[in-house]
């Protein structure tokens, strides 16, 4: 263990924690509080899952970088993690869930995550740490160990003090954003926000939809698509196999080729560039795939979803709403894009009942204002150099 003094009254105390005991005393204290702030460092350049370098946690009084590589049991943390008395906050948790959920097999709900509360405080919708904290703090964060790897060991000081400053500010930020949101009267519009993130997180990916996250994948035929959907099947089920990322099984442009070409045998597979590392045994797993697609009937091939387009008129009726839009994210301070996008508007003027515009925070805030435009009870002008509401 590893203790280091900092700025006083934001995690007056510092931790790096590499045995049990120091992490079970840390936890226990840790339980007293209300708010845990929560972050981590892994890798997954060279691995199908993510590999947990450090989990950081931090309480208004201290904050803690902890070991996996050190400490192999961290009931402690699941524990913490798990307790729905403490709220866990997060700065853009996707990718930090992620890992958790997997490494740990926990949740960490309630959470609430800065840069989503953020978007709701004048802020733009993806700010970065360094900014908010910056702006809450007035703190400079240093990015020299941005590109850091984690794996290696042992940390020195310059890397966990990086590190640990991922979660230092957070308990303090977060308590100066819930008084802000309740002021406001904006606590209700956030927090339906933060609840879907960690199923969306979470979720476990069917390799048979892993065809849909393809790059051109919109290039090919109904038919081609259910070639992919086999062959991408079968490259994540073996990569998450081998815990190796998918592109050293086959890259996405050598899996559109195969879909595009169609080949039936090793040898037309071969022709195909950037097979050469496969296997026999592979190649002919491969071309099974390549002939379970096309067996599919008419019927049981993939479909994409594709967005209605507008027509010429539609489109001009959204940038009339979208500089609605942007002058009521100017006097609410709520991002635009958190607000409604681009699609919202489109479904607005299609199917007003499906719209979420129409519901909760979003109709008081701008859906009854997009119902009046249509209508032609307001209008919009310009005056000066800026939009303005009539």
């Amino acid at each position: 263990m590893v203790s280091l003094n900092v700025k006083p009254g934001i995690g007056d105390f510092r931790l790096y924690i590499q045995d049990k005991q120091t992490l079970r005393a840390f936890c226990e204290r840790a339980a007293s509080s209300h708010v845990l702030a929560v972050d981590t460092e892994f890798l997954r350049e060279k691995s199908f899952f993510p590999k947990l370098c450090l989990i950081q946690l931090g309480t208004h009084e201290e904050v803690a970088a902890i070991d996996p590589f050190a400490i192999r049991d961290l009931a402690p943390v699941r524990a913490l993690l798990e307790d729905d008395a403490i709220t866990k906050v997060f700065h853009a948790c996707t990718q930090d869930l992620e890992v958790l959920h997997h490494v740990l097999g926990c949740g960490c709900e309630p959470l609430f995550d800065t840069q989503v509360a953020a978007s709701f405080l004048g802020m733009r919708q993806q700010v970065s740490y360094g900014s908010l904290v910056e702006a809450f703090s007035h703190v400079h964060l240093p990015k020299a160990e941005a590109l850091t790897d984690w794996s290696q060991r042992p940390l020195d000081a310059e890397q966990l003090s990086y590190a640990e400053d991922d979660v230092r500010y957070l308990p303090a930020i977060y308590d100066s954003m819930i008084s802000t949101l309740i002021e406001q009267d904006r606590l209700s519009w956030v927090l339906p926000e933060m609840e879907h993130l960690f199923e969306g997180a979470t979720c476990v990916r069917d390799p048979r939809s892993a065809y849909m996250r393809l790059k051109r994948v919109t290039s090919l035929t109904r038919r081609q698509l259910g070639v992919a959907r086999e062959v991408c099947s079968w490259r994540d089920t073996l990569a998450a196999k081998r815990d190796i990322p998918r592109k050293w099984v086959l890259s996405d442009e050598v899996c559109i080729e195969i879909c595009k070409r169609l080949p039936t045998n090793e040898a037309s597979l071969r022709r195909i560039r950037q097979t050469e590392q496969l296997s026999s045994r592979d190649a002919a797993a491969i071309v099974a795939a390549v002939e379970t697609g096309l067996a599919l009937s008419p019927e049981d091939l993939p479909k994409l979803e594709h967005h209605d387009r507008p027509t010429q008129d539609q489109e001009s009726i959204i940038d009339l709403m979208y500089a609605l839009l942007r002058i009521i994210s100017a006097r609410t301070g709520v991002a635009t894009q958190v607000i409604a996008t681009r699609d919202d508007l489109l479904e607005f003027i299609h199917s007003k009942k499906t719209s979420r515009l129409l519901t909760s925070w979003r109709y008081d805030v701008a859906g009854q204002y997009f119902e009046k435009l249509l209508s032609g009870e307001v209008g919009l002008t310009v005056k000066g150099n800026t939009i303005e509401l009539l």
